[in-house]
């Protein structure tokens, strides 16, 4: 894909969420469920499981039923779970397409146990224990008695119990510990009472690559398939390859004299006869309106100047004399010795690597690398 075909589109090296994938698989000896949701932290969901899959993953995690019956749609045959919530009603859905749901309260149990009497298969269900980040599951003081009663209920198959981590991208890592020892003080609960259900996880990328006793009878990585740092304190080991690229072209290149405002509120007034470029990309492609922004240009960085706009910005080009319409302009990614990272442009933005590529709109076309049909 190149400025002969478009304005400013994604690049995915499927090659690398393979590899990365294999790294943690090898690395750790341990099934790996990868977490492709959020159209696969914005790098596409299909072609990212796709990738993953080849690199060794067993299963596939998303968040919400809809993603999980794309996958479903586009043939892929592995296990599936679905770690967040699920209507009541769209449960037989999930059956129907052997998707496994996640569950954290009686009452959710007894909507399963009402409705498999229609159905000619089992509902698996993983059950989630909140140890301590305090959003989505079940009380450890409640997980016996819903094990009891997942374990008793018709057709419905009791397939995991899972937790999650809040604080393991971190360099204490006490904590996640303490989630992990009150997780598995929960498990020895369980399993004295003769239930045992066989996929056990934890792990997130953080939690694989740092908490090594956390990875149990599956990991969970998401971001580090993706070649993303799991936060700013912890980075990923040598070996892992950044999968997205972001691009661009230059629209028009002009000179404008001094004292000429640029873009919306004219917050930038130029000082000199300056070259100033426009880039169509905007916060409708998920380039955030603030201040400070840069990109690459001929090989070196240069400012964002102005207000970003819905679907433009401009930048300051006199340190590249040279640059000119149709040239390439990298957002995130490499152009001869620079680079900029995801991690960079969080920064940038105050936030996080996750939501800079959650963040790239759909607009904004993806290229796979391999070609994949």
């Amino acid at each position: 894909m190149s400025s002969d075909s478009y304005s400013t589109w994604i690049n995915v090296d499927l090659d690398a969420i393979e590899k990365n994938v294999s790294i943690l698989a090898s690395r750790t000896g341990v099934p790996v469920m990868a977490v492709v949701k959020a159209n696969a932290y914005g790098h596409g969901i299909i072609q990212a499981a796709g990738a993953a899959l080849r690199g060794g993953a067993k299963w596939l995690g998303v968040a919400r039923l809809e993603e999980a019956l794309v996958l479903r749609a586009s043939h892929f045959t592995c296990p599936i779970l679905v770690m967040g919530y699920i209507p009541g009603n769209s449960f037989q859905a999930a059956a129907v397409n052997d998707i496994s749901v996640t569950i954290w309260s009686s009452e959710q149990i007894q909507s399963l146990g009402l409705m498999t009497g229609n159905l000619g298969t089992p509902i698996k269900v993983h059950l989630k224990i909140d140890t301590g980040m305090s959003r989505l599951g079940a009380p450890g003081t409640e997980a016996l008695s819903l094990a009891k009663q997942i374990a008793g209920t018709h057709k419905v198959l009791f397939e995991g119990i899972f937790t999650h981590y809040a604080r393991a991208d971190e360099l204490d890592l006490s904590s996640a510990k303490e989630q992990q020892r009150v997780f598995i003080e929960i498990l020895f609960g369980i399993n004295r009472a003769g239930i045992e259900p066989p996929c056990v996880h934890a792990a997130n990328s953080a939690g694989t690559l740092f908490l090594e006793d956390s990875r149990f009878s599956l990991i969970r990585p998401g971001i580090s398939i993706y070649g993303l740092h799991p936060s700013q304190e912890r980075s990923l080991p040598g070996g892992f390859r950044a999968s997205l690229e972001w691009k661009a072209v230059l629209s028009q290149v002009k000179v404008l004299p001094a004292g000429r405002g640029v873009s919306y509120g004219h917050e930038y007034i130029t000082q000199k006869d300056e070259r100033i470029g426009t880039i169509p990309v905007g916060y409708a492609d998920g380039f955030r309106r603030v201040p400070g922004n840069q990109v690459l240009v001929g090989g070196n960085l240069v400012p964002v100047v102005g207000r970003v706009c819905m679907d433009q910005v401009c930048v300051q080009l006199d340190q590249v004399p040279g640059a000119k319409a149709g040239d390439e302009v990298v957002i995130i990614g490499a152009q001869g010795d620079l680079q900029i990272s995801a991690e960079q442009v969080a920064d940038r933005w105050g936030t996080i690597n996750y939501e800079v590529v959650c963040g790239l709109a759909d607009r904004v076309p993806r290229q796979y690398f391999p070609s994949v049909d």
